[in-house]
């Protein structure tokens, strides 16, 4: 069994800065594919990025990726998002989840393994 829990997240100003981690814990060997995710007020839940263990291979949603990057400390097996000149459209919770094998960042009913959430707020 996995778990995930994601931390990091609060209020910031418009044009700051967050990094959100996900430490995943239990059986993780096998769910080497790792993403973040995100649901804004009124919206569906959205990919936001992913980070696959096979090869490190990273993917963005292409709106994000000037701004947000993904990462992964092996040793520690936490999953980050730096979060750059943020956005009050980005404002949200944000999702961690994991799966075995293959990524997907436009799929969320791929993903059967989801943390719990972290907000993030930005003010303009």
């Amino acid at each position: 069994q996995v778990q995930l829990t994601e931390s990091g997240g609060g209020s910031v100003q418009a044009g700051g800065s967050l990094r959100l981690s996900c430490a995943a814990s239990g059986d993780t060997e096998t769910f080497t594919c790792m993403a973040w995710f995100r649901q804004r007020p009124g919206n569906e839940r959205e990919g936001v990025a992913y980070f696959d263990g096979r090869d490190g291979e990273t993917s963005y949603v292409m709106s994000l990726k000037d701004r947000f990057t993904v990462s992964k400390d092996n040793a520690k097996n936490i999953l980050y998002l730096q979060m750059d000149g943020l956005k009050p459209e980005d404002s949200g919770m944000y999702y961690c989840a994991t799966r075995k094998a293959t990524c997907f960042l436009y799929h969320t009913e791929m993903y059967t393994i989801w943390g719990q959430g972290t907000q993030v707020t930005v003010s303009p």
